[in-house]
Order: structure tokens, then sequence, then C-alpha cells
């Protein structure tokens, strides 16, 4: 008596009905719009200005996140303006302001600036440090380019100098400090 062979295991997919992570915005306002600007610029891949749906599909799948056409559309339509060809970066910020709001509320204003600017600190800071050591290393920055589809993260060498510009003791990796230090020193434009 033979058997049946048993089904591969099924794939599976993530997508954008999971519950987001708190992270998905950050409470603290010019960070955010730094952070949301970067995303809206690595959607636009041909540099246009505008994010259309088939650039937004392309992002998602690079990042995992597949999301059908249709579904993309009727969650995104309604923000693109009518006879533009996709999302402006007023729109995009309208569109994340919306699906934050639904997600999580309103952001609270009880946390006082200097505590809320760490704690996003500290989240950013964690967004690099791909395996938990406290560090950034070469190789934690290159995994993360990797995965936003940024051509830099081809090139090793290029990566290192990336740290090495942000490594005041020369230790080959950048430590919270470090970070905090790069990332206050940058300037939000428009924010």
């Amino acid at each position: 008596m033979e058997s049946a062979a048993a089904p591969p295991p099924a794939t599976v997919k993530p997508s954008l009905s999971k519950k987001p992570l708190p992270s998905f915005r950050l409470r603290n306002g010019s960070l955010n719009a730094l952070r949301l600007r970067r995303v809206f610029d690595l959607f636009d891949r041909n540099g246009d200005g505008e994010i259309t749906l088939d650039e937004m599909a392309a992002a998602l799948d690079a990042l995992g996140l597949g999301a059908d056409r249709s579904g993309l559309e009727a969650a995104v339509g309604g923000y693109i303006p009518a006879g533009a060809a996709g999302l402006r970066f007023d729109d995009f910020e309208s569109l994340h302001r919306s699906l934050g709001d639904a997600l999580f509320g309103p952001i609270p204003e009880a946390v006082p600036e200097e505590e809320d600017d760490e704690g996003d600190m500290k989240e950013a800071f964690r967004v690099f440090d791909e395996d938990g050591d406290g560090y950034i290393s070469a190789a934690d920055l290159q995994a993360v380019l990797k995965k936003l589809g940024l051509p830099e993260a081809r090139n090793l060498a290029t990566v290192k100098e990336m740290i090495c510009n942000v490594d005041k003791d020369l230790d080959g990796r950048v430590d919270f400090g470090e970070f905090k230090n790069m990332m206050q020193g940058i300037t939000v434009w428009g924010a």
C-alpha cells in the first residue's frame, strides 16, 4: 500500500493586513518627516515627485509586503488627486497620517520632547542594529540597505565608508551615542 506524498508546506506571504509595529510612525515630528520623506523617495523610483500605484506595489513587493493591485488601489486611490498619476509627497503624508491615526489613535502630546526624542532614536537605532548587539556594523547596515533596495548595499567598501563617517571611537562600528550624534546633526528642511 503506497501512501500519498504530503503536500508541500504552504508559504506564508506577509500582507498589509497584519497589525503594524508601533514604530510605524515616530512621535517626534521632525524625525517622522525625515523618515517619511526617505520612504517617499525610495518608493518614487523614477524621481518624478509622484508615487504611482505600480511604484508602490513594486516597493511593497521588495519589502516582502505584497499587495494586490486592486486592494492597493482601493486603499490608496482616494489620496491621489484627480488628474495626477500618483501620490505627491503631501498626499503620501496625508495617507500616512490617516493610517497612523486609524491604527494607533492620535499621537499623545503628554511625553516630554526630550524623552520622546530619545525613545525615537532608540527605535531607529534598533532598525539598523540587525543582530541586536548594541552596535551597527557594516554588515548590519548593508543588510538594511539591501532590504531597502539601495544601490549602496552592493559595495561593502561603500558601506564601511558610511560607518567610518560616523564612527568617532574608530572601533569599526557605530554605537548608540555615535548614532544619536549623527541624527541630531541632520537638518530637516520643511519640517
